[in-house]
């Protein structure tokens, strides 16, 4: 008779009672171990170890315990799960088909003591699939009664928690004012409606040394106690808050809280940011093609890159530009046309960019997935079953949506700095911002920008093999053209075309006068013939490594053989 090893899993979600002699999960194992000895007919074996986790919710799968029992699953030492109920194991329907899936690659089941099915057979996984449903459909309409409490309280001018503004403290279920921070939100309000625009209102607040509050996550890594940048400082002014106002989505509601600006200057505030953003607006009318990063991108100086295009042949081409390259501020013109930091600017295409970006942003969030999204609130299964259905939904390719989860980015040499919005990353999950992991807003990526012949190349982030991700543009293209090398192709080609020449009696010198070019051009390019073909066809569909440029190929001298060709190409990368 084949003997079935039995694993035991036991759960509890608090740490009451635990410190007992006998608490909840020796009773959960003594059931399970009876249950066990009653099928040694069948060649039940209970196994020694314990995989006991207490006080841990059902909510996601980052057990200790659970994550030794499904590491033992695939290593081949367990053959039979068997929990006291189906929810000792898991309360998602997302979390028990992954779950399933791993057991049944382990060879392995599982088998509920008091709920008569087990998944070795298809009615037991019939029946489980019906019971989860239930369960989780329980638990969205616990949610939706949560979310209609959240805009009901709101509505009745209530403080339901999230990142506490500048210039309050929480006091329960309201907000009272911190009065030296109160006097940096004044301040603020009285130098925009002073000097007119957010950028002037930002270097007046620099030289006055006014900084954002200073803040810790739970892992206690410190951030804030920074100089205000333009962004943080405009949502600062268009804050409902501070005039005593809570804000709900779209919705404003009197809030119980005291304002920390009175209603005539927050109304003329806005009237100015309105007016400003109008005039904005007419300026830019010619603009026919969007720029998803405007207002979000700097360069290593904090100079922001604004949008710039120019046309050619019929054909336009959008780049992101230092602002100091396009109009030089006072300080630019005192330092004098040398001066480096106005002399160097970033000058981007635009295209590339955004591609890049969307991809290193959607590869992020893949990798800190739904748990990892949520922050102290990821016992919310709905939430994390909300979010993996984003997940799915999220297409393959970047998009331009994407660009919208981006708050700010810094371009620095070798790397770009990415924040994330997260407003903009609740509405996308559609989860509380309250619930978003603060340490999963920050990200930096590699970065670097090569020239390959008349064509400026992006290189930003990694794929999952490892290699990098890149994207280019060309100037003699359009901004769609693929990845192709065509100045590396040219050459291949002409290879070919002078190695023919060559064959029917023709020297080097008069290929050279007839093809317009060096006799030493022409014996550095024929060798190119003798490519291996899948090295040639890699280049021909633009998968060849990134340095392999046409100019690196003609300094190098060729192997003959094919496996040294790619060995020397396989070096690169």
């Amino acid at each position: 008779m084949k003997k079935i090893r039995c694993a035991v899993y036991t759960r509890k979600s608090s740490e009451e009672g635990l410190d007992q002699d006998f608490n909840s999960l020796d009773a959960q194992r003594e059931a399970c171990a009876a249950y066990i000895a009653s099928q040694k007919h069948e060649g039940w074996v209970l196994l020694d170890r314990h995989y006991d986790d207490g006080g841990l919710s059902g909510g996601n799968m980052n057990r200790p315990a659970l994550q030794r029992l499904l590491q033992d699953v695939d290593e081949g030492l367990v053959d039979q799960i068997v929990v006291y109920k189906i929810d000792r194991l898991t309360r998602s329907l997302t979390d028990f088909a992954r779950l399933v899936d791993r057991l049944d690659l382990g060879n392995a089941s599982f088998v509920s003591v008091t709920q008569s099915f087990n998944t070795a057979t298809s009615m037991g996984r019939l029946t489980l699939n019906v019971l989860l449903s239930f369960a989780q459909f329980e638990r969205e309409v616990t949610a939706e009664r949560i979310r209609d409490k959240i805009a009901a309280s709101k509505k009745k001018g209530m403080w339901m928690g999230g990142l506490v503004p500048l210039g309050y403290r929480a006091s329960g279920r309201t907000l009272e004012i911190e009065e030296e921070e109160a006097k940096t939100i004044r301040t603020l309000f009285e130098l925009y409606l002073e000097l007119g625009t957010v950028a002037a209102a930002k270097d007046r607040a620099d030289q006055l040394g006014l900084v954002t509050r200073k803040r810790s996550t739970k892992t206690g890594k410190a951030f804030g106690g920074k100089p205000f940048d333009t962004s943080h400082l405009h949502a600062i002014l268009t804050n409902p808050i501070y005039c005593g106002k809570i804000r709900h989505k779209k919705q404003i509601h009197d809030g119980l809280h005291p304002a920390i600006v009175d209603h005539v200057t927050w109304e003329a505030v806005q009237q100015q940011l309105a007016g400003n953003a109008a005039y904005e607006r007419s300026k830019g009318t010619r603009a026919t093609a969007p720029s998803p990063l405007q207002g979000k991108l700097f360069d290593d100086t904090g100079d922001r890159l604004v949008p710039s295009h120019c046309n050619k042949k019929g054909r336009r081409y959008r780049y992101y530009v230092s602002s100091r390259l396009i109009k030089p501020t006072p300080k630019d013109q005192d330092n004098g046309p040398d001066d480096p930091i106005r002399a160097d600017g970033w000058r981007l295409p635009a295209a590339a960019l955004e591609t890049e970006l969307s991809a290193a942003i959607n590869r992020h969030l893949t990798n800190v997935g739904a748990v990892g999204l949520l922050g102290k609130l990821d016992s919310d299964i709905t939430a994390i079953d909300r979010i993996d259905r984003r997940f799915a939904q999220m297409p393959a390719s970047p998009c331009a949506n994407t660009l919208a989860l981006l708050k700010r980015c810094r371009v620095l040499p070798g790397e770009i700095s990415i924040e994330l919005d997260d407003e903009a990353l609740a509405d996308h999950f559609e989860i509380l911002k309250v619930q978003i992991n603060p340490d999963i807003l920050q990200t930096t990526v590699p970065f670097t920008r090569r020239r390959r012949g008349v064509e400026a190349k992006l290189i930003v982030g990694h794929h999952r093999d490892g290699s990098p991700t890149s994207s280019k543009i060309s100037s003699r293209a359009s901004p769609n053209t693929s990845s192709r090398d065509q100045v590396l192709i040219k050459n291949i080609r002409a290879a070919h075309r002078w190695y023919k020449l060559v064959q029917r009696g023709e020297s080097f010198s008069e290929i050279a006068k007839r093809e317009n070019q060096s006799v030493n051009t022409v014996q550095r390019v024929i060798p190119l013939t003798f490519l291996a073909p899948d090295i040639v066809r890699d280049i021909l569909r633009g998968q060849q490594p990134v340095s392999l440029t046409s100019d690196w190929l003609l300094r190098q001298t060729l192997p003959s053989d094919f496996d040294d060709q790619r060995a020397l190409i396989q070096s690169l990368t």
